[in-house]
């Protein structure tokens, strides 16, 4: 008898465990998949979009499974991944980075495609208009046409004497704001030089360009490859006295004198009401792409103190954030 009862507690514990298992992975969830440039735990717009779906209610292995690829920062792996997961025929597939986006494109016609990106989608080739996608794939972008505009000004109210502005950017990484910085530029009476950066080695010459027009203040376009120079930027900037005003408040807060842009957390988590919609029926070539609605003002005024420029107050209580 004491066997027997045995027996049946061991059963009953696989039973239990089994169904604990079934809980974890619901038969029939949907199945979102993840293309990511970097890796899983240092990529803070996957941490956000994950976030956006719990706020929609969305409980990872009871709600939904996710499916993840990461390049680990290695361009080249990017097509083999993009592959994986087209292969394992996902319910929607998400793209973190106008990088990324075109292979995810590339690989699949048919499969809804959510991509985030920080360049421009309909000039890049990535949807056909902003309204109307017209393929499988829509999203979200960080470019916004006015934005250059808006941080050239404010740079000029924290440096009023800048009148040769070096632009840092990247003209592979398809973007309104270089445009942007000529036509106010020419309105402010400030001169706009390029600073062309295609690769990694390209920096250097880049720095020599700004000294030798004389620049007076640097503005990045920010990309993933002007992101990852940031450190050199920053450093050519501060061995100058030069100020820094740039899209993201990431720059700010190493050192740029203020950053005016998108919220990427809002935006990263609109992405994921994108995928909801489709989730629940939504055709990705009718689902327009979202533009910024929020926007984050970070200025820095202990760089700018540094520096001897004054900040006048109606910038500080405009701010989101001031570094002290």
């Amino acid at each position: 008898m004491r066997q027997h009862r045995r027996r049946r507690l061991v059963l009953g514990g696989a039973l239990a465990l089994a169904a604990v298992s079934l809980r974890a992975q619901p038969q029939g969830a949907p199945r979102v998949a993840v293309l990511l440039f970097t890796t899983l735990a240092s990529d803070p717009n996957y941490a956000a979009f994950r976030a956006g779906l719990r706020d929609l209610g969305y409980a990872e292995g009871r709600d939904l499974t996710l499916l993840e690829r990461a390049a680990e920062g290695k361009p080249e792996r990017l097509r083999q991944l993009a592959g994986e997961l087209v292969a394992s025929r996902p319910d929607v597939i998400v793209a973190l980075g106008g990088d990324v986006a075109p292979y995810v494109r590339a690989a699949t016609a048919t499969i809804p495609v959510v991509a985030i990106v920080s360049n421009d989608p309909v000039q890049s080739g990535l949807v056909a208009s902003l309204a109307r996608p017209g393929a499988n794939v829509t999203g979200v972008t960080l470019a916004s046409s006015d934005l250059a505009a808006k941080r050239l000004q404010m740079l000029k109210e924290i440096a009023p004497q800048v009148s040769r502005l070096g632009v840092v950017w990247n003209p592979d990484h398809v973007d309104p704001e270089y445009r942007e910085m000529q036509m106010v530029g020419e309105r402010l009476g400030v001169r706009v030089v390029s600073l062309e950066v295609r690769g990694p080695g390209d920096f250097e010459a880049a720095f020599r360009a700004a000294s030798e027009s004389a620049v007076d203040a640097i503005v990045p376009v920010s990309s993933r490859l002007i992101l990852a120079g940031a450190p050199r930027i920053l450093k050519f900037a501060a061995e100058r006295r030069i100020p820094v005003a740039s899209g993201w408040g990431s720059w700010a807060r190493d050192g740029a004198v203020l950053a005016y842009g998108p919220d990427i957390n809002a935006a990263t988590r609109a992405a994921a009401g994108h995928v909801h919609k489709i989730l629940r029926g939504a055709n990705p070539a009718e689902l327009a792409v979202e533009l910024p609605t929020r926007f984050e003002l970070v200025v820095n005024l202990r760089a700018a103190n540094a520096l001897g420029l004054a900040v006048p107050n109606s910038l500080l209580l405009r701010a989101d954030r001031v570094i002290e």
